[in-house]
């Protein structure tokens, strides 16, 4: 009897962590509020086991994580041309997310999941074209949402 009351107490809990769960929707644009090739919202603050979902404008939009900006260990975030997907994010950590075709252009977004743990790590990624200018700016949001 004891053991099952402790597990219908662990069923909730484990319930209670889903039902708060929250969806993030990130638009993949090619004109947006901080102009031409954009992630709108750009930096996503999100808590395991809250989904993000990317929704590309138009078909020449996908969503891809950045070599060596994840934590070891997680789940490849990759979306074909055009196609809206959905992520849970389970584990803490930086993310660095790329549009493929408009990277060189500053198209990417970071999303930080619980704790920052592998921040050095993605910080020290090279970036390309327009993403060196971008990204300071979003490494600059981690420290205020944390």
């Amino acid at each position: 009897m004891k053991f099952h009351l402790i597990a219908a107490a662990a069923a909730l809990l484990a319930l209670a962590g889903v039902a708060n769960a929250e969806e993030h929707v990130v638009q993949l644009l090619t004109k947006g509020d901080k102009g031409s090739m954009v992630f709108q919202p750009d930096f996503i603050k999100a808590a395991p086991g809250d989904t993000i979902k990317f929704v590309p404008g138009d078909k020449t939009h996908n969503v891809e994580t950045i070599k060596g900006m994840a934590p070891d260990g997680a789940q490849e975030i990759k979306g074909k041309m055009g196609e809206t997907i959905t992520v849970t994010m389970t584990q803490e950590g930086v993310y660095g997310v790329k549009c493929s075709p408009h990277y060189g252009m500053g198209m990417v977004a970071l999303i930080v999941v619980g704790k920052p743990v592998n921040l050095d790590a993605a910080q020290a990624v090279k970036q390309v074209g327009k993403a060196k200018t971008v990204f300071p700016t979003l490494f600059a949001q981690v420290a205020k949402a944390n």
